[in-house]
């Protein structure tokens, strides 16, 4: 990426323990993360993961339909944080329902296991049960649901730097800053490009990935967006699932 600079890999759940174990200085985190650790940590203003309604890669699959859980036990996948917030919030604001939660792995091929009512999936496996629903079960994408019990857009990611990093390397934090919009800004100009560099590694159609990367998934992070992020930080509070709603401090860069 440039001098100084590495480059990492990983799943959510590996980029958040490390951006809060101070591992990296800067990357996309679970919005939840920011939430949780929002004295160390800053906004890169512009980026995020987002949707204004369905967002395909975060589904509820129920043996029941959604307004007959009440104490069920829900599997949560261990691949996410946000996920497991925005899915207890749903069901106790818009539901009424306080089920049991378990943290495994599931597997798509077994949606919903044996001793669970229902299963909470993200990514790749979510979106391959978005496009092959299980049959007699029931599927619920919480971006929509989300949509529904607030008329909100939902941030699901977002970029951060740890304060530390901004503080002390604050050419640092630009340059990494103006790749990472470089890197966005040729991916939205090379849509096609990008989807055929990923195609291969997927079992999905280019129709499918196209839909998804090119509509469903939003990557703006505007003041609409930042409006419900808020709205999904002052219900997780409600719930005691953070401390506090905390401010959405923006990292000091030149756009």
């Amino acid at each position: 990426m440039g001098k100084g600079l590495a480059l990492t890999r990983g799943v959510p759940a590996e980029l958040n323990r490390d951006i809060v174990s101070h591992r990296l200085d800067v990357s996309p985190v679970s919005s939840i993360i920011y939430a949780q650790h929002s004295e160390e940590l800053c906004l890169l203003p512009d980026f995020c993961i987002s949707s204004d309604g369905a967002v395909q890669s975060i589904l509820l699959i129920s043996k029941k339909p959604i307004e007959a859980l009440k104490d069920d036990k829900i599997i949560l996948t261990a691949k996410s944080a946000t996920s497991h917030c925005l899915l207890k919030i749903i069901l106790r604001r818009g539901y009424g329902a306080a089920p049991s939660y378990s943290i495994r792995s599931i597997a798509p091929d077994e949606p919903v296991p044996k001793d669970a009512t229902a299963s909470l999936f993200i990514g790749d496996d979510a979106l391959w049960l978005y496009h092959h629903p299980p049959a007699s079960l029931y599927c619920y994408d919480l971006g929509a649901e989300w949509k529904t019990l607030t008329g909100k857009k939902m941030v699901y990611a977002v970029w951060v730097a740890t304060k530390a990093f901004a503080t002390e390397s604050p050419v640092l934090l630009q340059l990494v800053y103006d790749r990472i919009r470089h890197a966005f800004a040729k991916g939205i100009a090379n849509k096609d490009a990008a989807i055929a560099s990923v195609l291969a590694e997927t079992p999905f159609t280019r129709r499918q990935l196209a839909d998804y990367l090119g509509s469903v998934i939003r990557w703006e992070l505007t003041d609409d967006f930042l409006d419900g992020l808020h709205t999904f930080y002052a219900l997780a509070r409600e719930l005691d699932l953070i401390d506090c709603v905390p401010p959405l401090k923006m990292a000091a860069v030149r756009k």
